[in-house]
């Protein structure tokens, strides 16, 4: 009898742990445990960033697939990077306003993305499934992308992982590119292990080029707008919508005719930016229409119970309540650090309110960098000296108080000092010049002979030489906000009168070989008549007023561009939104495509399931505990 009760006592014990597990297992998120990231297997083979890495694309109809670029359709294809051999993946052009340029330019030079898994789910890179090889356009540093990603990933951001390689296609050179590791399931495997949360890329806005941006672009909207207004036309519907689920309308960039800018009118409330509020993170109502800007651009399968938990997330960061339970700390305020020393307004804190991933797992928010080949203040090319005292805590034109995802910080003085101590640890922790002098010497001589650059190699030494500068004077004068305490005011502290931003590449650079948006050789069929190929004069500092900083612009410039998207637009049908939110491919729904609300999907990427929720999750909980109570009551019963 005496072994019986204590076989009884240990049973009950493994049972009793058993359900302990199940729960740490099934909710440790929400129980403050985090989860652990995976070593997939190519961070240190394509992403060895001591080396440039062959590609070489293997295509027979390669000139097809170049004249058809601008359509974003996949093409199959093999490739050998580093003399390993991969068949039957997926091809496309990608690139948003940059897609629509290169063909303008008259070059092919187009920025591509590889689908492991296109035509074989099955089939990764040692683990990689998506990858993006970009064109270095607007760039004559070629490295502005690729210091921005290595002082993030240095700084402990979450964020890509990139190298350069140098492409041949059927053996012949090509050129030399970044390849960027894609924000999709194996990114989001490698930071956050297998059962990670949802993945957001929010976005109004639509530029051409990109699925579901504004595909229509037409170059010589810059000339004159369709509408014969102030070149903006909003309205409409973008004929790629049904491909990213949003219907984000066109938006023609300003009459440039004259040389200068258009004259816009501004009004709201605090902010100066195009983006719609879900899109700059605002709690808007409790409506889930009323954030498709976010829904319809989600990487991830979502459900109901994911918008709700996120939009109560939203809510408690606009109202700035429990922030530690919605926010992400450490990771969010290491983005911003980085973010914010670069000086890029292409982006959430800019005017055009986009290039940026939102993460969310358990109600908690990150961001995600994305997209940083116009920072450096090469967005708008404006003075150099204004640009580099850009005062830390007032990075965002007009204040920041529209953009939650950032006041937050500056509405509490413990984070401020905590923004302050970081920024302090990011100086002296990152080795920038560093950083930038290893790059040239590595790229240096592949610079040399790219035979499809958009810059001359004399103009890449001029772009390095001033991206020196600019970091050597962004890195003083923040030393200087900080030791004398003036961080949200521009000081002048340092003097940059003698670099010019553009000679980085910029909106309106005029590279040697046709790089940037000026110089455009090649096909001229698509511009206005007369037009010879020169872009009319001061268009590459949009003629702004001496000492304009675009982000600080004049404090009757604040609010919201006219006519700006809101929560009416037309939602995608099931059947449009299968496969990538970005990416259509109606044959293979896997990863990163999106759900409309209603549905009751979410992606899995092992097979094994996670918890569509915290609800789903603790009835499995309840179903756990059920069965271990069922259990014991048969045990109970067989003893007696």
């Amino acid at each position: 009898m005496s072994g019986s009760k204590h076989f009884d006592r240990i049973a009950v014990i493994v049972m009793a742990l058993m359900l302990v597990l199940t729960i740490l297992f099934m909710n440790g998120a929400a129980l403050g445990i985090e989860a652990m990231a995976h070593t997939m297997g190519y961070e240190n083979r394509l992403f060895d960033n001591t080396k440039v890495h062959s590609v070489d694309i293997v295509m027979d109809d390669w000139d097809e697939f170049i004249a058809n670029a601008t359509s974003e359709e996949y093409y199959m294809a093999s490739v050998v990077i580093d003399g390993e051999s991969y068949k039957n993946i997926g091809l496309r052009a990608k690139g948003n306003t940059s897609l629509s340029m290169v063909s303008s330019l008259g070059s092919e030079r187009y920025s591509f993305k590889i689908e492991f898994d296109h035509y074989d789910s099955t089939r990764t890179y040692h683990g990689l499934d998506k990858l993006s090889l970009n064109n270095l356009i607007q760039d004559s540093t070629m490295m502005k992308d690729y210091l921005t990603y290595t002082m993030m990933n240095g700084f402990g951001v979450n964020s890509s992982l990139c190298s350069y390689v140098y492409i041949t296609v059927n053996g012949e050179d090509w050129g030399l590119y970044l390849a960027v590791e894609g924000v999709e399931e194996s990114f989001l495997e490698r930071n956050y292990g297998s059962d990670y949360g949802e993945l957001y890329k929010p976005d109004s806005l639509g530029f051409g080029g990109g699925r579901g941006n504004g595909g229509d672009f037409d170059p010589s909207a810059m000339f004159g707008s369709r509408d014969g207004g102030n070149g903006f036309d909003f309205g409409g519907t973008d004929t790629d919508s049904r491909e990213s689920g949003v219907s984000s309308g066109r938006f023609s960039p300003p009459s440039m005719s004259g040389g200068g800018m258009p004259d816009i009118p501004f009004s709201g409330g605090g902010g100066f930016g195009m983006g719609s509020s879900d899109v700059k993170l605002q709690y808007i109502d409790d409506e889930l229409d009323s954030y498709l800007n976010i829904w319809n651009n989600a990487k991830t399968y979502i459900t109901k119970a994911d918008q709700k938990r996120l939009i109560e997330s939203l809510k408690k960061l606009s109202d700035n309540q429990d922030i530690a339970s919605v926010v992400d700390i450490g990771q969010v305020i290491r983005y911003f650090v980085v973010h914010n020393y670069v000086c890029n307004d292409d982006s959430y804190t800019g005017m055009m309110v986009h290039n940026y991933y939102l993460y969310e797992t358990d109600g908690r928010l990150s961001m995600i960098p994305w997209d940083y080949n116009l920072g450096f203040g090469t967005f708008g090319g404006g003075n150099a000296t204004s640009t580099v005292n850009t005062p830390i805590d007032t990075p965002v034109s007009g204040g920041s108080s529209d953009r939650p995802m950032l006041n937050w910080i500056f509405e509490s003085e413990e984070y401020t000092a905590l923004y302050h101590q970081y920024f302090a640890e990011f100086l002296n922790s990152v080795d920038i010049q560093g950083i930038i002098n290893n790059t040239y010497d590595l790229i240096q001589s592949y610079v040399e002979k790219d035979p499809t650059a958009f810059y001359t190699y004399e103009e890449f030494e001029l772009g390095v030489e001033t991206l020196r500068q600019f970091c050597n004077l962004r890195s003083s004068s923040i030393s200087m906000q900080l030791d004398n305490g003036e961080t949200a005011d521009n000081m002048s502290y340092v003097d940059a009168s003698a670099i010019t931003l553009s000679d980085m590449g910029s909106m309106g650079g005029e590279g040697g070989r046709g790089g940037g948006m000026g110089g455009f050789g090649g096909d001229m069929s698509g511009m206005p008549e007369g037009f010879t190929g020169e872009m009319p004069e001061g268009f590459g500092s949009f003629n702004l007023p001496e000492g304009f900083n675009p982000s600080n612009p004049p404090d009757n410039a604040s609010g919201n561009f006219p006519g700006q998207f809101s929560g009416s637009q037309t939602e995608a049908t099931p059947s449009e939104a299968s496969g990538t939110a970005g990416d259509n491919n109606t044959s293979r729904p896997a990863g990163g495509g999106r759900q409309m609300p209603g549905d009751d999907f979410r992606f899995h990427m092992d097979g094994t399931g996670n918890p569509a929720s915290n609800q789903t999750g603790w009835i499995w909980i309840g179903a756990s505990a059920a069965v271990l109570a069922i259990g014991l009551a048969v045990a109970k019963i067989y003893k007696h």
